[in-house]
């Protein structure tokens, strides 16, 4: 006999308590992999309610990523190129209207579920010019984290060794999306339709 039938109502399971309780993996389907730090595959760590990431300096004078302020988005990277002995500051020169890849001299892990992106410090772009170019660090890269820097000016932009080149940021996506191949993607008319680029004018 059902809960329904009986007339009384089951009681209803808080999962986010069960979690934030116990440190066991109950392979229940949620997907919420960072609170089951146990759950086979997973290795990120959450304590604190914090998801720990591992970060890998490559070089002594690497540094590690920096967020200014506890609130904000992005971590600071800096430039870190492979050290030379015989220099006592390495440089990067980025051409006018050309652009460089530039080394952090880190590795930083990616949890699953999500990727890290690479973007512009606004200070940078708009006092030296430097915007950052398609960035998209995903979980299965493995190697050592380069920005790809464009000097938008006419004029050389010299960036020392230490010096701050962009910020990354965590962002979640969603990978488990089938792409199917469709005649019509629309079951019925928006109220923009196909209205593309200005469409909507400029006031």
């Amino acid at each position: 006999m059902t809960s329904r039938q009986t007339g009384r109502l089951s009681p209803v399971i808080d999962q986010s308590q069960l979690f934030s309780v116990s440190d066991e993996c109950y392979d229940c389907g949620c997907d919420l992999k960072p609170a089951c730090a146990d759950r086979p595959g997973n290795q990120i760590k959450v304590e604190d309610n914090k998801m720990k990431v591992r970060v890998q300096r490559l070089h002594e004078e690497a540094k590690m990523p920096v967020r200014a302020h506890a609130t904000d988005a992005g971590m600071d990277l800096f430039f870190c190129p492979t050290p030379k002995p015989e220099l006592d500051n390495q440089i990067e020169t980025v051409l006018p209207f050309g652009s460089s890849v530039i080394p952090t001299g880190l590795k930083i892990e990616v949890p699953e579920g999500y990727m890290l992106e690479i973007k512009n410090k606004s200070g940078i772009a708009s006092k030296r010019g430097l915007l950052v170019g398609a960035c998209v660090v995903d979980r299965g890269y493995t190697g050592e984290i380069f920005v790809n820097l464009h000097n938008v000016t006419h004029r050389n932009q010299t960036i020392h060794s230490g010096d701050k080149i962009a910020q990354a940021v965590f962002v979640k996506i969603e990978t488990s999306i089938d792409l199917l191949e469709s005649e019509d993607i629309y079951d019925k008319a928006t109220s923009r339709g196909e209205g593309a680029l200005g469409s909507t004018g400029d006031r």
